[in-house]
């Protein structure tokens, strides 16, 4: 039923005053198209000059009132009050008698038109929410990825807590190239944010971005304190690194870089990727340690710590034996319980601000960057930082089976974009470069599989920005084994090598063992794909369409050289 703000109650009127015998058939058309059949009661009174008009008038409100009752049983709140306001209203005009056609027309049209109004909002609102939400999981492509809420959530939640460190070791690692903590630690969390967010939303991939360790580390130790680079300075080239980032998407170029590399080294990535990071989380809980003599050696097992580790893995490993989705994060979250029950939570919160981050903020060199002698740091950061998030983006999209029919990653562009200007946001903020964070993987095997795990760590890292102290309570010994246990997930990709070709086996086998010991995703990619080259080149399988190929072999043997396997 439609209504409008006012009927023609003038127009009643007239037909009554001059006692014409269509009175009613006129009128009561005007009054159908405002009102319910309540009013049509008037209609027909106005067109016999004979009847009582305001007895009549007085039925039609309180019918038109049952009415809009009806209706507003369903009108919640607002709506609702507005409502009572109505009703008494319509019972004024009825003790009132009801006078003056016209007036009430227009009063009774409007209060209904009110009413209605909120009854459609009313009525739209859980549709509008439900559409938005099949919108929104058709966009992440729910359904083709069996993905739930829920279950994103979870894995967002499991990548975040998995590398909260990175909150605090980034900001220890440039303090000692001079940079205010307080400020560094609302950096990393800011730029972390957009650039996972980012990556969420625009990409639609679960991989969250953070300043690099290994790039953090080779800012404050090589360029500033070996090098003597200002760290204003080393934040410019760091910006030059992203500008060219953004010019080589834009081009196309890295799309190339990344799909000249033979699928066949796409699982050796992920294997070799899945052995560093069960490194890393072995080093950190103290089960493997440094040794001059034999490189590594077996921790002191009876350490408290370390005690807790092999706690947390037990833990973990039960979990994931039983099916368990948020196992990972099930697991940090006990082991870190465990370890404030027996005290070994060492935690103490120190004065934070959010402000900070001015101390930083806008202070990079760019023109000083541009010196040519300091190309060279530019061109170190933009390489290292280009194989790094082709090797995490190649691991992560074979674990989530990101990978389409031909073996390439779909919207590719994007995810460059993404972390280009998750780069340029860092290096302004005050941090050294971001990149793709091979702890996305905990997340994958917690279940992630859209860019809605990008997402919730994303607006969980602006969520640290406001309580950075609280998430320094996580120990080192309860992330250690969701490390331990994601590598051991991501070696199952060996099964995808052809072993018994050696063109194939020897450069992922190389791949495979030199990104854990070299501590580099990008110098084991680099040897890799040099070694399949070569193999390519003696087997007298040179072709055209495989110069870049050749030409990126040609870099990794330069860089090896020139910068000694940095």
């Amino acid at each position: 039923m439609v209504f409008v703000p006012f009927f023609n109650g003038a127009h009643a009127n007239d037909c009554a005053d001059d006692g014409q015998e269509d009175a009613y058939g006129k009128a009561g058309e005007n009054f159908k198209s405002a009102m319910p059949v309540g009013v049509i009661l008037v209609g027909r009174a106005l067109g016999d000059p004979q009847s009582d008009v305001n007895e009549a008038r007085c039925k039609a409100v309180r019918s038109g009132f049952e009415a809009v009752r009806n209706h507003g049983n369903r009108v919640g709140g607002k709506a609702r009050q507005n409502l009572n306001y109505r009703k008494a209203r319509a019972h004024r005009y009825a003790d009132q008698g009801c006078t003056g056609g016209s007036s009430l027309g227009r009063e009774l049209g409007h209060d209904y038109e009110i009413i209605l109004a909120a009854q459609r909002v009313s009525r739209a609102l859980p549709v509008t929410m439900a559409a938005m939400r099949h919108r929104l999981e058709r966009y992440f492509e729910f359904q083709r990825l069996g993905a739930t809420w829920r279950t994103e959530a979870l894995a967002g939640a499991t990548t975040f807590v998995t590398m909260s460190y990175i909150i605090f070791v980034n900001p220890s690692v440039l303090r000692d190239a001079g940079m205010p903590f307080q400020a560094v630690v609302a950096a990393t969390c800011c730029c972390a944010a957009l650039g996972s967010i980012l990556m969420g939303l625009l990409a639609r991939y679960p991989i969250a971005l953070a300043p690099g360790m290994g790039l953090n580390a080779y800012f404050a130790y090589t360029v500033v304190k070996g090098m003597g680079v200002p760290w204003e300075t080393a934040l410019g080239a760091v910006f030059l690194s992203g500008v060219a980032f953004l010019v080589l998407t834009a081009a196309g170029i890295r799309q190339l870089v990344l799909e000249a590399i033979p699928t066949e080294l796409y699982a050796a990535v992920a294997a070799g990727i899945g052995l560093f990071i069960a490194m890393i989380g072995l080093r950190n809980a103290g089960i493997i340690v440094a040794n001059p003599s034999t490189l590594v050696a077996l921790g002191n097992l009876r350490d408290k710590n370390t005690a807790l580790a092999l706690f947390g893995l037990a833990l973990t490993s039960v979990l994931l034996g039983r099916g368990v989705r948020a196992a990972m994060l099930l697991g940090i979250l006990g082991t870190t319980l465990a370890g404030i029950v027996f005290g070994l939570v060492q935690w103490s919160p120190g004065a934070y601000r959010v402000a900070a981050i001015m101390a930083t903020a806008g202070k990079l060199n760019v023109r000083g960057a541009l010196h040519i002698g300091l190309l060279e740091i530019v061109f170190v950061f933009l390489f290292v930082d280009l194989f790094d998030n082709v090797g995490t983006l190649v691991g992560v999209g074979k674990k989530a089976g990101l990978f389409d029919a031909t073996g390439h990653i779909p919207r590719l562009n994007r995810i460059l974009f993404a972390d280009a200007a998750a780069t340029l946001a860092g290096s302004i903020a005050g941090t050294s470069t971001v990149t793709s964070y091979i702890e996305s993987a905990a997340g994958v095997v917690a279940g992630g599989r859209t860019g809605v795990t990008a997402v919730v760590t994303g607006l969980l890292f602006i969520a640290a920005l406001f309580v950075a102290p609280l998430v320094g309570a996580v120990p080192v010994a309860a992330t250690a084994p969701a490390l331990i246990l994601v590598g051991s997930l991501m070696i199952s990709h060996t099964a995808e090598i052809r072993w018994s070709e050696p063109s194939i086996a020897i450069p992922a086998f190389l791949t495979i063992l030199t990104i854990p010991l070299t501590f580099s995703i990008a110098t084991g990619l680099s040897i890799g794909f040099t070694a399949f080259a070569l193999m390519k080149l003696v087997r007298g399988e040179l072709h055209r369409k495989d110069w870049l190929v050749y030409a990126l072999a040609a870099i990794f043997i330069a860089r090896l050289i020139y910068l000694g396997g940095l």
